[in-house]
């Protein structure tokens, strides 16, 4: 009886050694299937890819394994979230199917763009998510001197454009991008962006050098816990009271002048403002944070905004073909905010934008006037500035450390 009891306990201990092995192997298994860049398990899915083309909807893409009844239940789950009517042509999506013998739908994947994407999960109920494909960061260094212009330059350097807009905006209290000179030059310390192995811009200007009408303009990017933003090397915001002018990229037509020959009224008249020329309906900018006081129409100014700054400084922008979706009198609005379009509106010969400047109800010229900075690095952040500083300065020039 004894010898007995004591097989049938090893027996019971084999088996339970036999299950905790069988069910190991099992979870081992299912570790085996990874998630894709969407965070899907698509190892046991039928999958169906493809571009969206002209004049397909959702429901054109899910017709041939769905019933409208899901296609209206995708709209209602994501309201606030997604629109299904926003689908572009040429944007990637994937169908993942369950290999049944219905093949019905278990996710849609639509692609925003490269990186964004949002997933329908179809089951009891539709789970609707946003998400983001991994990114990886490299970091480069690039350096030349300007031909022409910046956009020339980088084109012909086969460098992305992404940095003209972005230096741009670094510098644009700085630097007049209108007036760029050939023995200017830059040194520019960035990310690159890949997702996929596949490069899909430009991230982040980490450090950058502007050597523009014989000056010198450093740039370093420095974020904390309430603010991001760009300092020269003692510290100081590169961001001023106001933008350099209210286009990204222009030709400066006319400048401000006491005495001007008049191009329509053919008669000597003084001229209070720049003049931007750039083709009908590129956008024009708030060069400050303001009050919208005018919004409006005359003969001579045509389509036109006025914005007050502050208890000094007022700005206008005159012959717009259109305002910004918003702009009216009593609105507020941001610096780099698009107040409205290019146009050639009232007494103009081309499509520009006539930029004025009051100083104390005084119309002056804004190249000349000495704009104050705004807030720099506060004292509780200064050594890690410095810290950060130096390590931006020997990415940008090795040697100069």
């Amino acid at each position: 009886m004894l010898k007995s009891t004591k097989i049938l306990v090893a027996l019971a201990f084999a088996v339970l050694i036999f299950s905790a092995c069988s069910k190991n192997d099992k979870i081992t298994k299912q570790n085996e299937y990874k998630k894709n860049s969407y965070g899907i398990v698509a190892d046991t899915l039928e999958i169906v890819s493809g571009k969206v083309k002209a004049g397909q909807t959702v429901t054109d893409l899910l017709a041939p394994y769905a019933d409208y009844s899901l296609i209206h239940k995708m709209r209602e789950a994501s309201r606030g979230i997604f629109s299904l009517r926003s689908i572009k042509v040429g944007n990637t999506y994937n169908i993942y199917l369950n290999k049944d013998s219905l093949n019905t739908p278990k996710y849609f994947v639509y692609e925003e763009d490269m990186i964004n994407y949002v997933v329908f999960e179809f089951g009891d109920s539709i789970k609707v998510t946003k998400g983001e494909k991994e990114k990886y960061v490299e970091l480069k260094v690039a350096e030349s001197g300007i031909v022409n212009s910046l956009y020339e330059t980088l084109d012909k350097k086969n460098l992305s454009v992404d940095l003209a807009i972005k230096l741009s905006d670094i510098y644009a209290w700085q630097i007049d991008f209108f007036r760029i000179q050939p023995s200017d030059s830059f040194k520019v310390y960035y990310e690159n962006i890949y997702v996929d192995s596949q490069y899909v811009g430009t991230g982040k200007i980490l450090a950058a050098r502007f050597f523009h009408r014989g000056t010198e303009f450093n740039a370093f990017y420095f974020e904390d816990e309430k603010e991001a933003g760009y300092y020269d090397e003692e510290g100081n915001s590169l961001r001023k009271a106001f933008l350099k002018a209210p286009l990204k990229f222009s030709r400066i037509s006319s400048r401000y002048s006491p005495r001007r020959l008049h191009p329509i009224l053919g008669r000597v008249k003084a001229h209070l403002g720049t003049d931007y020329a750039a083709p009908i309906g590129t956008p024009i900018m708030s060069v400050g944070d303001g009050v919208v006081i005018a919004a409006g129409y005359t003969r001579g100014n045509g389509n036109y905004v006025k914005i007050k700054h502050n208890s000094v400084y007022t700005t206008q922008y005159l012959h717009m073909s259109r305002f910004a979706k918003g702009i009216r009198k009593g609105v507020y609005v941001k610096q780099g905010q698009v107040i409205g379009y290019v146009g050639k509106t009232g007494l103009a010969t081309g499509p520009h934008v006539c930029f004025r400047f009051w100083k104390n109800g005084r119309q002056v010229d804004p190249f000349r006037e000495k704009i104050p900075p705004s807030k720099g690095i506060s004292e509780e952040n200064r050594a890690k500035f410095d810290s950060l500083k130096i390590a931006y300065l020997n990415s940008l020039d090795p040697d100069s450390i």
